[in-house]
């Protein structure tokens, strides 16, 4: 079994900063691709950031030069540090991760972490 643990969500004013952790933990061989969607209400789950094992990125439009996406692979751990917050930034944050386990890649999600930014 694997299990995520996210952390780091919560309510900030426009412009302040956040950063969210999302640790995996279990039966994990290898850690592929990790990275972060999030979910507004009444709209459906979108893209974020993603980074790959060999640690490249990319980021939705919208976050460009705001986020910035990383990993601690002795931890099996992705972090976003969100900065400049807009208050459409406000949704549920969750984190996906790629993970071996011996010969099969499976896909996990996080539990999801709040972000409510305020005007």
């Amino acid at each position: 079994q694997v299990q995520l643990v996210e952390s780091g969500g919560g309510l900030v004013q426009a412009g302040g900063s956040l950063r969210l952790s999302c640790a995996a933990s279990g039966r994990i061989f290898r850690v592929d691709d990790m990275g972060w969607y999030r979910q507004a209400p009444g709209k459906q789950r979108e893209l974020v950031a993603r980074i790959t094992d060999g640690g490249s990125t990319n980021y939705a439009d919208s976050v460009k030069g705001r986020f910035t996406i990383s990993r601690d692979n002795a931890k099996n751990t992705v972090y976003l540090q969100m900065n400049s917050l807009k208050p459409e930034d406000t949704a549920v944050y969750y984190c996906n991760i790629e993970i071996w386990q011996i010969w099969q890649l499976r896909n996990y999600w996080g539990q999801g972490t709040q972000v409510t930014v305020s005007s």
